[in-house]
């Protein structure tokens, strides 16, 4: 196989649909269709089937998928690696970020990165933070951004400490808060999946709610995403628990940041990971100390 099957592989497994993988390929559904079939001819295998509209990959085109992303990883890594010894500033940087620090931090930060590094490609890819240590685990990413302890034993830099706090239209007293009305932020793989919570802002809440109080809260919705939550509290509907790092200067709410029994704030740590070895890559080194730079400055974050 060649890099255009590995491309077409993966795009073809992202879509699930061939016409929808050709359009993203600027290419056409026929001239996928062959080359996909020339894989299957020079493995004797059947990389997917059809349900519907959808395709359905079978075990060996799971394999296939996974090859071709190491496959193109390994590729982008060499020639990033390549450019380096042409003492070339330009490269590919695969940044995995988790989901909230990417909407209300990242875009100012890769912003002013570009205008250093205006030659530097940046491919962000976005999702919970369990996620993003699971794609750099597999090398599908270089860098990653993720909020809370995770086990990951090769270089990470602490960016920023982030408090959870409480957010309400008006006053309220904190004793009160059993008989108020709670809208409940809580990431989408989880609702309704278990009655125990299994994410870790999740999981800090809970305990710190237990501490606290005798009784559950008075939960009147569940709500995936923050800025759903903080439109729910804006028109009234209750107060949330929330990372303080979600609110603008466009937000005008009441808060009060959790605090532990030592009277200590309950702070969320952000780090940037990486591979020490991917720092012989101009583009990741350069990244890593344009963050280290960032992390640096008071109140940056």
């Amino acid at each position: 196989m060649q890099k255009q099957d590995y491309i077409i592989l993966v795009t073809v497994h992202e879509e699930k649909n061939i016409t929808k993988a050709a359009q993203k390929l600027f290419s056409s559904q026929p001239a996928v269709t062959y080359r996909l079939q020339k894989i299957e001819e020079e493995y004797n295998i059947k990389i997917f089937h059809r349900e519907g509209n959808k395709l359905f990959f079978t075990s060996e085109g799971e394999y296939l998928v996974e090859f071709s992303k190491k496959m193109l990883f390994d590729l982008s890594k060499m020639e990033d690696y390549i450019k380096t010894l042409k003492k070339d500033s330009k490269g590919t940087i695969h940044l995995g970020v988790s989901s909230n620090f990417a909407l209300y931090k990242l875009p100012p930060l890769i912003k002013r990165f570009l205008e250093i590094h205006s030659q530097t490609q940046v491919n962000v890819y976005t999702g919970w933070s369990s996620e993003i240590i699971q794609l750099i685990k597999k090398n599908e990413i270089q860098i990653g951004i993720v909020t809370g302890n995770y086990n990951w034993y090769d270089e990470k830099i602490l960016l920023t400490e982030d408090p959870i706090t409480i957010i309400s239209k008006k006053p309220l007293d904190i004793k009160e808060l059993p008989y108020l009305p709670m809208i409940y932020y809580q990431p989408n793989r989880v609702i309704g999946q278990t009655p125990e919570p299994t994410n870790p802002l999740a999981r800090t809440i809970e305990n710190w709610w237990q501490e606290n109080y005798k009784i559950a809260p008075l939960i009147r919705m569940r709500l995936d995403k923050v800025e759903t939550c903080k439109a729910m509290v804006e028109n009234g509907l209750g107060f949330s628990i929330i990372p303080k790092s979600c609110l603008t200067e466009d937000d005008f709410f009441y808060t009060y940041d959790l605090k532990n029994d030592k009277n200590k704030l309950i702070n969320r740590k952000t780090w940037l990971i990486f591979r020490k070895s991917t720092l012989e890559l101009s583009s990741v080194n350069n990244f890593v100390t344009f963050m280290k730079m960032k992390a640096s400055e008071e109140n940056h974050f």
